[in-house]
């Protein structure tokens, strides 16, 4: 029987994080896209902790549709949260997602904001 996109994405993922590894010189920048927002996480899973975050459903990006350009701004906050953290290199963890639209949109402003990876 064949599984859902979802389920197919899933595994992706798994098959991903066996490879990658946040640690805390290092953090792993975790991306999250469904249909309607966009989230991203510096996370240290050496301490399992969140050492930033930002997502399309904060105040000042909630009213706008999810598109390429909202994506970005969610990367340049994120990038901009972690480098004021104390973080300056991390591991993209594309979560599963294809490194394309909104996903590659979302990262490329993060190295715009100072991250490295």
């Amino acid at each position: 029987m064949k599984g859902s996109r979802k389920d197919a994405r899933a595994r992706r993922h798994r098959r991903v994080r066996k490879r990658v590894r946040g640690t805390e010189s290092r953090p792993r920048l975790s991306v999250f896209r469904s249909n309607r927002y966009i989230y991203a996480q510096v996370i240290d899973d050496t301490a399992g902790r969140t050492v930033a975050a930002a997502s399309s459903q904060e105040a000042d990006l909630r009213g706008s549709n999810l598109n390429k350009e909202t994506a970005a701004k969610v990367g340049e906050l994120v990038g901009v949260r972690a480098k004021n953290a104390g973080v300056e290199a991390v591991i993209f963890d594309r979560g599963g997602y294809k490194y394309h639209g909104k996903v590659k949109a979302l990262a490329d402003a993060a190295r715009e904001s100072g991250l490295e990876f």
